[in-house]
C-alpha cells in the first residue's frame, strides 16, 4: 500500500491572479487547479507527481489564471491554537512555558471571551491568578494581548507557514546558512 500521509509540503499556498494571497489548500487541489488550466504554478515544492503520461513538479504556489473577488473576514478568528501561535508558547505572567489560556479580566466577574481579555498561561500562575485580576495580585503581563493582524493571519491562522511563501505573506526570510556557519 502506498505511503499517503501528509508530508510537511502538502500544502499550497494560492494567490489571485493579482498576486495577492488567497488561501492554502492541499497540494492535490491545487495540482487539479493547474491541470485544469484554473492554475498556474509559480513556486515548485519538492519532489514529482507522476501518472501515466504526465510528470509535474509539486506545487508549492499557484496563482489563479482569473481575477476573484472575496470578501475577507475583518477578524481572526479567536481559538486555543490561535492564541498559543500569538503569544508563541509562553506564559503572559512568568514568560514560563503556557499549558492554558487565562482571562485577564476573569469571565466570572464580566469578562469578554476575546483577543484582548484572554492570553496563554502556564498552569502555575492560572491556578495562583484564579478569579483576580493581574492588577490585584501586582502581576504585570509582558505583552497587552491584542488581535493578531495581517496578511499571513488572515490567510493561515495558526498553521505556520512554508518558508517558501514569504515572499507573498509578507513574512521575515529565513536566515541563509553561511559556509562559515555551517
Amino acid at each position: 500500500m502506498p505511503d499517503i500521509r501528509p508530508t510537511v509540503g502538502s500544502s499550497a499556498l494560492v494567490l489571485n491572479a493579482t498576486y495577492e494571497p488567497l488561501c492554502v489548500v492541499s497540494v492535490r487541489r491545487a495540482t487539479i487547479l493547474v491541470l485544469t488550466a484554473k492554475a498556474e504554478c509559480v513556486s515548485d515544492g519538492d519532489g514529482l507527481l507522476h501518472s501515466a503520461h504526465t510528470t509535474l513538479p509539486v506545487p508549492s504556489v499557484v496563482r489563479l489564471t482569473r481575477y476573484v473577488k472575496v470578501p475577507y473576514r475583518t477578524h481572526v478568528g479567536l481559538s486555543r491554537r490561535a492564541i498559543f501561535a500569538r503569544d508563541g508558547g509562553r506564559c503572559a505572567y512568568c514568560r514560563g512555558s503556557a499549558e492554558t489560556i487565562d482571562h485577564v479580566f476573569p469571565r466570572s466577574r464580566g469578562g469578554l471571551h476575546a483577543w484582548d481579555n484572554v492570553v496563554a498561561a502556564c498552569a502555575k500562575c492560572n491556578h495562583s491568578k484564579g478569579d483576580k485580576t493581574p492588577a490585584e495580585l501586582g502581576w504585570r503581563l509582558h505583552q497587552i494581548p491584542a488581535a493578531p493582524r495581517g496578511v499571513a493571519w488572515r490567510v493561515l491562522g495558526h498553521r505556520t507557514p512554508d518558508p517558501r511563501w514569504a515572499d507573498w505573506l509578507d513574512l521575515p526570510a529565513a536566515p541563509a546558512v553561511t559556509a562559515e556557519a555551517a
